[in-house]
C-alpha cells in the first residue's frame, strides 16, 4: 500500500498541512463562537452532540492515573475530558494555534497538561512511555501515516492501547465528493485517493479501506476496527471545513438519511480503530 503514489496530481509537503490547520483549527470557524470559558464550553456541547460516539470510543472515565498522549489536540475538547478524568496527560499538535487554544482552554477550566508543538511522524517521547495514545481524525493528514502509526506503537507500553480515528475510503462522503469532483466534471476515472487528497480537508488528506487500516496497524497484537456514519455522511453538518454554499444546502434537504442509515450503516467516513500493543 502506498497511497502517496496514487495521488499523482498533488505533491504534498508538511508545510501545506501546517498552513491549512494553522489558519483555523478543526471546527474553529463553525463551532467556536468566542475564545473564553463559555465559548469553549459551548464548543464541547456542540462537538459531543454531533459526535456522541467519541465519548464511548475515548472512554475518558477509564484512564484515571494513566499516562495518556493525544496526537492532534485541535481545539482541546477531548483533551479537556482526559484532564478532567485524571489522566497524566500529554498532548501535541503540528500547529501553534491548536496548542494555544488547548492551553488557554485548560487554564480557563483549572486543568493542566504537558502540551507542545510536535510532529506525529517524529514523536519526542521515549519508547514504552504511555498507557494510551489517542488521536481523533488526525493521522490521515500526515504525509506519512504509516510512519505516524509506527510512532504510536513505539511510544506505547506493552499492553498499552491506541484509540485512533482515521477516514474510511468507501464512505458516503467519498461518494459525494466523487460525484462532485469526478462525475460532474466529466472525469469519472479520478480515483478516490486523488479526490480525498484534493478536496476533503488539508492537502493530501487520505482515507483507508478496512484492509488498509488492518495493514497500518499490523504491528499490534490485537486490532479492532469499525466504521460508522458521520454527520458528514448524513449531511447533518458541513462536509469538512472547506465546503459551503447553495448546492450543499440544497442537498441537505434532499439527502435520504433514513435510507442510508438502514441500508449503508457501514459506509461512514469514520473508521474507529482500537489496537493493543
Amino acid at each position: 500500500m502506498n497511497q502517496q503514489d496514487s495521488v499523482n496530481d498533488l505533491v504534498i509537503n508538511k508545510q501545506q498541512v501546517y498552513d491549512f490547520w494553522n489558519n483555523a483549527s478543526c471546527g474553529e470557524s463553525l463551532y467556536l463562537e468566542n475564545i473564553d470559558y463559555q465559548g469553549y464550553k459551548n464548543h464541547s456541547m456542540k462537538r459531543y452532540r454531533l459526535e456522541p460516539y467519541i465519548l464511548s470510543f475515548a472512554d475518558f472515565n477509564s484512564i484515571k492515573g494513566k499516562r495518556v498522549l493525544e496526537i492532534g489536540v485541535g481545539l482541546g475538547a477531548d483533551h479537556q475530558c482526559f484532564a478532567e478524568a485524571g489522566a497524566e496527560l500529554y498532548g501535541i499538535d503540528l500547529t501553534e494555534r491548536a496548542i494555544l487554544h488547548t492551553r488557554r482552554r485548560l487554564a480557563l477550566f483549572g486543568l493542566s497538561s504537558h502540551l507542545t508543538v510536535g510532529d506525529a511522524e517524529h514523536l519526542d517521547f521515549a519508547d514504552n512511555s504511555f498507557d494510551m495514545v489517542y488521536s481523533w481524525g488526525v493521522l490521515h493528514h500526515s504525509p506519512d501515516t504509516m510512519k505516524a502509526v509506527n510512532e504510536v506503537y513505539r511510544v506505547l507500553r506493552p499492553g498499552g492501547k491506541a484509540r485512533i480515528m482515521i477516514y474510511h475510503k468507501w464512505s458516503m462522503v467519498g461518494l459525494m465528493l466523487w460525484l462532485r469532483y469526478a462525475l460532474m466534471i466529466g472525469q469519472p476515472w479520478r480515483s478516490l485517493d486523488t479526490i480525498y487528497a484534493n478536496y476533503l480537508e488539508s492537502p493530501g488528506t487520505k482515507a483507508y479501506s478496512y484492509a488498509e487500516g488492518q495493514q497500518l496497524f499490523s504491528k499490534f497484537s490485537t486490532v479492532f476496527i469499525k466504521t460508522l456514519l458521520s454527520q458528514g455522511d448524513l449531511l447533518g453538518s458541513d462536509v469538512g471545513q472547506r465546503h459551503r454554499g447553495f448546492v450543499l444546502a440544497l442537498m441537505k434537504g434532499l439527502w435520504p438519511r433514513w435510507f442510508i442509515r438502514q441500508f449503508f450503516p457501514r459506509k461512514g467516513l469514520f473508521m474507529l480503530i482500537e489496537a493493543q500493543k
